[in-house]
């Protein structure tokens, strides 16, 4: 199949396709009339890369995933490399988890105490001051 039909299947373009063949990760090979060429391998190597990045993956950690299936593994996910990779982006989901569950208990901690501030608050006295601006001398 020429480069605008597998672009069209995968669901991408032919500019992205073009940068995965100067990046090496898709092969370039070309028919006696110089367009490129593709076939359903290219498609599955395509699908490969676009699963794994919607999973975050950057482009150049899709490699080993690519280099797997080239071998002629039915997985791309199956040879050592693929599940080197795999592992350390496991890694790196756990420490951003980590990192944002400590936000959303410091964000919760600071509802907590606006809700009793503001439940405090006694009718008629005077309007509460913003944390933002206290202490500012110009206001």
């Amino acid at each position: 199949m020429r480069i605008g039909e597998l672009a069209e299947r995968a669901g991408t373009t032919t500019r992205a396709l073009r940068y995965y063949e100067s990046r090496g990760l898709l092969p370039a090979r070309r028919a006696v009339n110089g367009y490129r060429t593709y076939d359903e391998d290219d498609l599955r190597l395509l699908q490969q890369i676009r699963t794994l990045q919607d999973f975050g993956f950057d482009l150049e950690e899709t490699r080993p995933f690519v280099d797997c299936l080239r071998a002629g593994h039915p997985a791309g996910d199956s040879c050592p490399a693929s599940l080197a990779v795999y592992r350390a982006k496991l890694g790196e989901l756990d420490t951003l988890i980590d990192q944002l569950q400590s936000v959303r208990a410091q964000v919760g901690a600071q509802l907590a105490r606006a809700e009793l501030e503001a439940r405090a608050a006694i009718p008629g006295g005077p309007e509460p001051r913003c944390e933002l601006t206290y202490g500012r001398e110009d206001e």
